[in-house]
Protein backbone atom coordinates (compact mmCIF):
# COMPACT_ATOMS: atom_id res chain seq x y z
CA UNK A 1 0.00 0.00 0.00
CA UNK A 2 1.12 3.39 -0.69
CA UNK A 3 -0.01 7.00 0.94
CA UNK A 4 0.85 9.96 -0.44
CA UNK A 5 -0.15 13.57 0.79
CA UNK A 6 0.48 17.21 -0.44
CA UNK A 7 -1.13 20.42 0.90
CA UNK A 8 -3.81 19.52 -1.78
CA UNK A 9 -4.37 16.26 -2.30
CA UNK A 10 -4.24 13.39 -0.69
CA UNK A 11 -4.09 9.36 -3.06
CA UNK A 12 -4.33 5.90 -1.17
CA UNK A 13 -3.86 2.63 -2.99
CA UNK A 14 -4.67 -0.34 -1.39
CA UNK A 15 -6.10 -3.99 -2.61
CA UNK A 16 -8.44 -6.00 -1.29
CA UNK A 17 -9.37 -9.69 -2.95
CA UNK A 18 -11.31 -9.03 -6.23
CA UNK A 19 -11.82 -5.14 -5.77
CA UNK A 20 -11.02 -2.24 -8.26
CA UNK A 21 -9.54 1.20 -6.71
CA UNK A 22 -11.95 3.77 -7.22
CA UNK A 23 -11.14 6.99 -8.25
CA UNK A 24 -10.93 10.11 -6.06
CA UNK A 25 -12.86 12.62 -7.41
CA UNK A 26 -12.96 16.37 -7.11
CA UNK A 27 -15.60 16.78 -5.10
CA UNK A 28 -15.58 16.07 -1.34
CA UNK A 29 -15.82 12.72 -0.46
CA UNK A 30 -15.00 9.98 1.64
CA UNK A 31 -12.36 6.67 0.80
CA UNK A 32 -11.49 4.82 3.60
CA UNK A 33 -8.74 1.65 3.46
CA UNK A 34 -6.83 -0.02 6.41
CA UNK A 35 -3.35 1.21 6.98
CA UNK A 36 -0.93 0.79 9.79
CA UNK A 37 0.31 3.31 11.90
CA UNK A 38 2.07 2.81 16.26
CA UNK A 39 -0.72 2.22 18.60
CA UNK A 40 -1.48 5.60 18.86
CA UNK A 41 -0.79 7.69 16.13
CA UNK A 42 -2.76 10.63 14.68
CA UNK A 43 -0.98 12.70 11.79
CA UNK A 44 -2.50 15.70 10.70
CA UNK A 45 -1.72 18.03 7.40
CA UNK A 46 -4.21 21.21 6.44
CA UNK A 47 -6.86 19.34 4.97
CA UNK A 48 -6.62 15.79 6.32
CA UNK A 49 -6.60 13.62 9.43
CA UNK A 50 -5.72 9.83 9.71
CA UNK A 51 -6.34 8.45 13.14
CA UNK A 52 -7.28 5.02 14.63
CA UNK A 53 -10.67 3.73 14.54
CA UNK A 54 -12.50 0.71 15.63
CA UNK A 55 -15.95 1.40 14.05
CA UNK A 56 -15.24 2.11 10.40
CA UNK A 57 -12.95 -1.32 9.56
CA UNK A 58 -13.95 -4.91 9.50
CA UNK A 59 -13.04 -6.20 13.22
CA UNK A 60 -11.06 -8.69 11.70
CA UNK A 61 -8.20 -6.61 10.45
CA UNK A 62 -6.98 -5.83 14.51
CA UNK A 63 -4.81 -2.62 15.39
CA UNK A 64 -5.13 -1.09 11.84
CA UNK A 65 -6.60 1.78 10.97
CA UNK A 66 -9.01 3.98 8.87
CA UNK A 67 -8.05 6.60 6.22
CA UNK A 68 -10.50 9.09 5.58
CA UNK A 69 -9.43 11.02 2.38
CA UNK A 70 -11.35 14.45 1.62
CA UNK A 71 -10.37 16.22 -1.36
CA UNK A 72 -10.33 20.02 -2.13
CA UNK A 73 -14.17 21.04 -3.01
CA UNK A 74 -15.13 21.01 -6.66
CA UNK A 75 -12.34 21.94 -9.33
CA UNK A 76 -13.27 24.58 -11.18
CA UNK A 77 -15.98 23.20 -14.13
CA UNK A 78 -16.51 20.10 -12.39
CA UNK A 79 -19.92 18.76 -12.84
CA UNK A 80 -22.13 16.64 -10.10
CA UNK A 81 -24.10 15.08 -12.46
CA UNK A 82 -20.86 13.30 -14.34
CA UNK A 83 -19.35 12.27 -10.57
CA UNK A 84 -22.78 10.90 -9.87
CA UNK A 85 -22.42 8.58 -13.01
CA UNK A 86 -18.90 7.81 -12.10
CA UNK A 87 -19.91 6.43 -8.49
CA UNK A 88 -22.74 4.53 -9.64
CA UNK A 89 -20.60 2.89 -12.26
CA UNK A 90 -18.01 2.46 -9.60
CA UNK A 91 -20.65 0.63 -7.02
CA UNK A 92 -22.22 -1.32 -10.47
CA UNK A 93 -19.36 -2.92 -10.84
CA UNK A 94 -18.11 -4.20 -7.69
CA UNK A 95 -21.78 -5.49 -6.94
CA UNK A 96 -21.33 -7.28 -9.90
CA UNK A 97 -18.26 -9.26 -8.36
CA UNK A 98 -15.89 -8.92 -11.12
CA UNK A 99 -14.14 -12.35 -10.78
CA UNK A 100 -17.51 -14.35 -11.12
CA UNK A 101 -18.03 -12.01 -14.24
CA UNK A 102 -14.73 -13.40 -15.29
CA UNK A 103 -15.47 -16.88 -14.67
CA UNK A 104 -19.25 -17.12 -16.29
CA UNK A 105 -17.71 -14.99 -19.62
CA UNK A 106 -14.57 -17.22 -19.86
CA UNK A 107 -16.49 -20.58 -19.36
CA UNK A 108 -19.21 -19.49 -22.10
CA UNK A 109 -16.81 -18.47 -24.39
CA UNK A 110 -14.56 -21.31 -23.88
CA UNK A 111 -17.07 -23.09 -24.79
CA UNK A 112 -18.70 -21.74 -27.73
CA UNK A 113 -15.07 -21.76 -29.60
CA UNK A 114 -14.82 -25.25 -28.51
CA UNK A 115 -18.37 -26.28 -30.02
CA UNK A 116 -17.55 -24.12 -33.24
CA UNK A 117 -13.93 -26.13 -33.22
CA UNK A 118 -15.67 -29.01 -33.48
CA UNK A 119 -17.75 -28.20 -36.17
CA UNK A 120 -16.03 -25.58 -38.39
CA UNK A 121 -18.18 -25.89 -41.68
CA UNK A 122 -21.25 -25.08 -39.83
CA UNK A 123 -19.92 -21.69 -38.76
CA UNK A 124 -22.16 -18.74 -39.47
CA UNK A 125 -22.06 -14.71 -39.25
CA UNK A 126 -25.56 -14.76 -38.21
CA UNK A 127 -24.55 -16.92 -35.12
CA UNK A 128 -22.62 -14.37 -33.79
CA UNK A 129 -25.72 -12.09 -32.50
CA UNK A 130 -26.92 -15.44 -30.84
CA UNK A 131 -23.68 -15.61 -29.13
CA UNK A 132 -23.95 -12.60 -27.93
CA UNK A 133 -27.28 -12.28 -26.36
CA UNK A 134 -26.57 -15.64 -24.82
CA UNK A 135 -23.36 -14.12 -23.44
CA UNK A 136 -25.54 -11.30 -21.93
CA UNK A 137 -28.16 -13.45 -20.53
CA UNK A 138 -25.28 -15.28 -18.94
CA UNK A 139 -24.21 -12.36 -17.00
CA UNK A 140 -27.58 -10.98 -16.47
CA UNK A 141 -27.87 -14.28 -14.10
CA UNK A 142 -24.53 -14.17 -12.64
CA UNK A 143 -25.57 -10.88 -11.38
CA UNK A 144 -28.73 -11.39 -10.31
CA UNK A 145 -27.36 -14.10 -7.85
CA UNK A 146 -24.32 -12.72 -6.93
CA UNK A 147 -26.42 -9.41 -6.06
CA UNK A 148 -29.26 -11.22 -4.14
CA UNK A 149 -26.54 -12.33 -1.70
CA UNK A 150 -25.28 -8.95 -1.23
CA UNK A 151 -29.18 -7.81 -0.05
CA UNK A 152 -29.48 -10.31 2.33
CA UNK A 153 -25.51 -10.12 3.62
CA UNK A 154 -25.59 -6.63 4.50
CA UNK A 155 -24.89 -7.38 8.03
CA UNK A 156 -21.90 -10.41 7.60
CA UNK A 157 -20.35 -8.43 4.22
CA UNK A 158 -20.03 -5.02 6.63
CA UNK A 159 -17.58 -7.67 8.49
CA UNK A 160 -16.26 -9.35 5.61
CA UNK A 161 -16.23 -7.58 2.97
CA UNK A 162 -16.74 -3.96 3.25
CA UNK A 163 -15.80 -2.70 0.30
CA UNK A 164 -18.65 -4.32 -1.68
CA UNK A 165 -20.73 -1.67 -2.02
CA UNK A 166 -24.23 -2.05 -0.29
CA UNK A 167 -22.19 -2.67 3.09
CA UNK A 168 -19.87 0.47 2.03
CA UNK A 169 -23.17 2.71 1.66
CA UNK A 170 -22.13 3.42 -1.97
CA UNK A 171 -25.22 1.60 -3.06
CA UNK A 172 -28.80 1.79 -1.67
CA UNK A 173 -30.63 -1.83 -1.03
CA UNK A 174 -33.66 0.38 -3.07
CA UNK A 175 -31.37 0.62 -5.95
CA UNK A 176 -30.08 -3.08 -5.17
CA UNK A 177 -33.40 -4.85 -5.93
CA UNK A 178 -34.27 -2.61 -9.02
CA UNK A 179 -30.69 -3.84 -10.47
CA UNK A 180 -31.40 -7.62 -9.27
CA UNK A 181 -35.06 -7.56 -10.43
CA UNK A 182 -34.04 -6.29 -13.95
CA UNK A 183 -30.96 -8.67 -14.07
CA UNK A 184 -33.63 -11.65 -14.24
CA UNK A 185 -36.24 -10.27 -16.22
CA UNK A 186 -34.05 -9.60 -19.21
CA UNK A 187 -31.88 -12.52 -19.08
CA UNK A 188 -35.11 -14.70 -18.70
CA UNK A 189 -36.40 -12.73 -21.95
CA UNK A 190 -33.27 -13.04 -23.48
CA UNK A 191 -33.16 -16.95 -23.24
CA UNK A 192 -37.06 -17.49 -23.79
CA UNK A 193 -36.64 -15.67 -27.47
CA UNK A 194 -32.98 -17.54 -28.18
CA UNK A 195 -33.11 -20.73 -27.09
CA UNK A 196 -35.30 -22.92 -26.68
CA UNK A 197 -37.69 -24.10 -23.59
CA UNK A 198 -35.23 -26.24 -22.07
CA UNK A 199 -32.45 -24.02 -21.86
CA UNK A 200 -34.90 -21.30 -20.29
CA UNK A 201 -35.67 -23.90 -18.04
CA UNK A 202 -32.31 -24.86 -16.90
CA UNK A 203 -31.73 -20.52 -16.67
CA UNK A 204 -34.79 -20.46 -14.40
CA UNK A 205 -33.12 -23.80 -12.12
CA UNK A 206 -29.99 -21.50 -12.08
CA UNK A 207 -31.99 -18.36 -10.58
CA UNK A 208 -33.98 -20.51 -8.24
CA UNK A 209 -30.70 -21.97 -6.42
CA UNK A 210 -29.13 -19.19 -6.32
CA UNK A 211 -32.56 -17.27 -5.06
CA UNK A 212 -32.82 -20.02 -2.01
CA UNK A 213 -28.71 -20.01 -1.36
CA UNK A 214 -29.37 -16.43 0.24
CA UNK A 215 -32.95 -15.75 0.57
CA UNK A 216 -35.14 -16.33 4.07
CA UNK A 217 -36.32 -18.22 5.07
CA UNK A 218 -34.47 -20.80 2.79
CA UNK A 219 -31.12 -19.58 3.25
CA UNK A 220 -29.32 -22.74 2.15
CA UNK A 221 -25.86 -21.09 2.59
CA UNK A 222 -26.25 -21.79 6.43
CA UNK A 223 -26.15 -25.87 5.58
CA UNK A 224 -22.23 -26.45 4.20
CA UNK A 225 -22.81 -29.19 2.33
CA UNK A 226 -26.23 -27.95 0.23
CA UNK A 227 -24.71 -24.82 -0.01
CA UNK A 228 -21.59 -25.88 -1.90
CA UNK A 229 -23.81 -28.28 -3.95
CA UNK A 230 -25.57 -25.01 -5.13
CA UNK A 231 -22.20 -23.40 -6.42
CA UNK A 232 -21.23 -27.00 -7.69
CA UNK A 233 -24.58 -27.09 -9.68
CA UNK A 234 -24.79 -23.40 -11.44
CA UNK A 235 -21.34 -23.15 -12.14
CA UNK A 236 -20.57 -26.47 -12.65
CA UNK A 237 -22.95 -28.15 -14.55
CA UNK A 238 -25.29 -26.07 -15.86
CA UNK A 239 -23.29 -23.58 -17.42
CA UNK A 240 -21.02 -26.32 -18.89
CA UNK A 241 -24.27 -28.33 -20.09
CA UNK A 242 -26.29 -25.40 -21.33
CA UNK A 243 -23.45 -23.14 -22.96
CA UNK A 244 -22.86 -26.57 -25.33
CA UNK A 245 -25.97 -27.37 -25.77
CA UNK A 246 -27.47 -24.33 -26.68
CA UNK A 247 -24.41 -23.83 -29.38
CA UNK A 248 -25.12 -27.54 -30.67
CA UNK A 249 -28.36 -26.26 -31.08
CA UNK A 250 -27.78 -23.10 -33.08
CA UNK A 251 -25.95 -25.12 -35.60
CA UNK A 252 -28.64 -27.50 -36.24
CA UNK A 253 -27.09 -30.35 -34.24
CA UNK A 254 -28.70 -32.48 -31.79
CA UNK A 255 -26.89 -32.81 -28.25
CA UNK A 256 -23.95 -35.05 -28.32
CA UNK A 257 -20.79 -35.41 -25.42
CA UNK A 258 -17.71 -35.01 -26.58
CA UNK A 259 -14.82 -36.14 -24.46
CA UNK A 260 -13.44 -32.71 -23.95
CA UNK A 261 -17.06 -31.49 -23.32
CA UNK A 262 -17.36 -34.40 -20.48
CA UNK A 263 -14.41 -33.70 -19.08
CA UNK A 264 -14.43 -29.65 -18.39
CA UNK A 265 -17.95 -30.40 -17.42
CA UNK A 266 -16.52 -33.19 -14.39
CA UNK A 267 -13.28 -30.99 -14.21
CA UNK A 268 -15.03 -27.40 -13.29
CA UNK A 269 -17.85 -28.89 -11.34
CA UNK A 270 -15.56 -30.39 -8.89
CA UNK A 271 -13.33 -26.98 -9.01
CA UNK A 272 -16.54 -25.19 -8.55
CA UNK A 273 -16.90 -27.23 -5.10
CA UNK A 274 -13.71 -26.31 -4.09
CA UNK A 275 -14.51 -22.68 -4.61
CA UNK A 276 -17.05 -23.00 -2.84
CA UNK A 277 -14.94 -24.12 0.16
CA UNK A 278 -12.91 -22.04 -0.07
CA UNK A 279 -14.55 -19.02 -0.76
CA UNK A 280 -15.26 -18.99 3.28
CA UNK A 281 -12.10 -18.71 4.27
CA UNK A 282 -11.53 -14.75 4.49
CA UNK A 283 -15.29 -14.98 6.35
CA UNK A 284 -14.84 -17.01 8.88
CA UNK A 285 -15.64 -14.11 11.41
CA UNK A 286 -18.17 -12.76 10.00
CA UNK A 287 -19.76 -15.98 9.54
CA UNK A 288 -19.32 -17.14 13.14
CA UNK A 289 -20.58 -13.72 14.07
CA UNK A 290 -24.07 -14.20 11.98
CA UNK A 291 -23.81 -18.06 12.88
CA UNK A 292 -23.73 -19.07 9.26
CA UNK A 293 -22.36 -22.93 9.73
CA UNK A 294 -19.18 -23.46 7.13
CA UNK A 295 -17.05 -26.06 6.90
CA UNK A 296 -14.32 -23.51 7.88
CA UNK A 297 -16.26 -22.42 10.77
CA UNK A 298 -16.39 -26.25 11.99
CA UNK A 299 -13.31 -27.96 10.53
CA UNK A 300 -10.77 -24.46 10.66
CA UNK A 301 -9.09 -22.59 8.11
CA UNK A 302 -6.22 -24.45 7.93
CA UNK A 303 -7.78 -27.42 7.36
CA UNK A 304 -10.37 -26.36 4.44
CA UNK A 305 -7.64 -25.11 2.54
CA UNK A 306 -5.72 -28.45 2.78
CA UNK A 307 -9.21 -29.87 1.61
CA UNK A 308 -9.47 -27.69 -1.26
CA UNK A 309 -5.96 -27.97 -2.34
CA UNK A 310 -6.47 -32.07 -2.29
CA UNK A 311 -9.46 -31.58 -4.27
CA UNK A 312 -7.49 -29.93 -6.81
CA UNK A 313 -4.56 -32.19 -7.08
CA UNK A 314 -6.89 -34.88 -8.09
CA UNK A 315 -8.83 -32.84 -10.76
CA UNK A 316 -4.84 -32.42 -12.14
CA UNK A 317 -3.89 -36.04 -11.93
CA UNK A 318 -6.92 -37.07 -13.23
CA UNK A 319 -6.85 -34.68 -15.61
CA UNK A 320 -3.27 -36.01 -16.86
CA UNK A 321 -4.74 -39.26 -16.40
CA UNK A 322 -7.16 -38.59 -18.91
CA UNK A 323 -4.40 -37.94 -21.95
CA UNK A 324 -2.74 -40.90 -20.92
CA UNK A 325 -5.45 -43.18 -21.31
CA UNK A 326 -7.49 -41.43 -24.47
CA UNK A 327 -4.72 -39.97 -26.49
CA UNK A 328 -6.94 -39.94 -29.22
CA UNK A 329 -9.73 -37.57 -27.29
CA UNK A 330 -6.83 -35.07 -26.00
CA UNK A 331 -3.85 -33.21 -27.01
CA UNK A 332 -1.45 -35.05 -24.43
CA UNK A 333 1.44 -33.05 -25.33
CA UNK A 334 -0.38 -30.06 -24.12
CA UNK A 335 -2.75 -31.49 -21.45
CA UNK A 336 -0.27 -32.96 -19.97
CA UNK A 337 2.51 -30.53 -18.80
CA UNK A 338 -0.43 -28.10 -19.24
CA UNK A 339 -2.29 -29.77 -15.67
CA UNK A 340 1.49 -30.79 -14.39
CA UNK A 341 2.51 -26.87 -14.13
CA UNK A 342 -0.61 -25.81 -12.37
CA UNK A 343 -0.14 -28.72 -10.09
CA UNK A 344 3.03 -27.83 -9.08
CA UNK A 345 2.05 -23.99 -8.80
CA UNK A 346 -0.73 -25.16 -6.47
CA UNK A 347 1.55 -27.29 -4.44
CA UNK A 348 3.86 -24.17 -4.21
CA UNK A 349 0.79 -21.81 -3.29
CA UNK A 350 -0.51 -23.95 -0.86
CA UNK A 351 2.97 -24.52 1.03
CA UNK A 352 3.36 -20.58 1.10
CA UNK A 353 -0.09 -20.44 2.99
CA UNK A 354 1.09 -22.82 5.51
CA UNK A 355 4.45 -20.59 6.19
CA UNK A 356 2.66 -17.49 6.58
CA UNK A 357 0.24 -19.46 9.33
CA UNK A 358 -2.67 -18.53 7.38
CA UNK A 359 -3.09 -14.90 7.82
CA UNK A 360 -5.60 -12.94 6.77
CA UNK A 361 -3.36 -11.46 3.93
CA UNK A 362 -2.05 -15.28 2.74
CA UNK A 363 -5.76 -16.20 2.76
CA UNK A 364 -6.99 -13.75 0.66
CA UNK A 365 -4.18 -14.39 -1.94
CA UNK A 366 -4.83 -18.08 -2.09
CA UNK A 367 -8.39 -17.66 -2.95
CA UNK A 368 -7.65 -15.04 -5.52
CA UNK A 369 -5.13 -17.94 -6.96
CA UNK A 370 -8.16 -20.50 -6.87
CA UNK A 371 -9.91 -18.59 -9.25
CA UNK A 372 -6.66 -17.58 -11.25
CA UNK A 373 -6.31 -21.68 -11.82
CA UNK A 374 -10.06 -21.77 -12.43
CA UNK A 375 -9.83 -18.87 -15.35
CA UNK A 376 -6.64 -21.04 -16.68
CA UNK A 377 -8.63 -24.03 -17.15
CA UNK A 378 -10.87 -22.39 -19.40
CA UNK A 379 -8.53 -20.61 -21.38
CA UNK A 380 -6.44 -23.93 -22.07
CA UNK A 381 -9.92 -25.78 -22.79
CA UNK A 382 -10.52 -25.35 -26.31
CA UNK A 383 -7.44 -26.29 -27.50
CA UNK A 384 -6.99 -29.83 -25.38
Amino acid sequence: MELSLSSSSLRIYGTSPHYTKPSINTKCKFYETVFKFPESSTFRTNSYSIKRSSTLVSTRFPKQFSIKACGQVGAAGSDPAVDKVADFKDAFWRFLRPHTIRGTALGSVSLVTRALLENPNLIRWSLLFKAFSGLVALICGNGYIVGINQIYDIGIDKVNKPYLPIAAGDLSVQSAWFLVLSFAVVGVIIVGMNFGSLITSLYCLGLFLGSIYSVPPFRMKRFPVVAFLIIATVRGFLLNFGVYYAVRAALGLTFQWSSPVAFITTFVTLFALVIAITKDLPDVEGDRKFQISTFATKLGVRNIALLGSGLLLINYIGSVAAAFYMPQAFRSSLMIPFHAILASCLIFQAWVLERANYTQEAIAGFYRFVWNLFYAEYIIFPFI
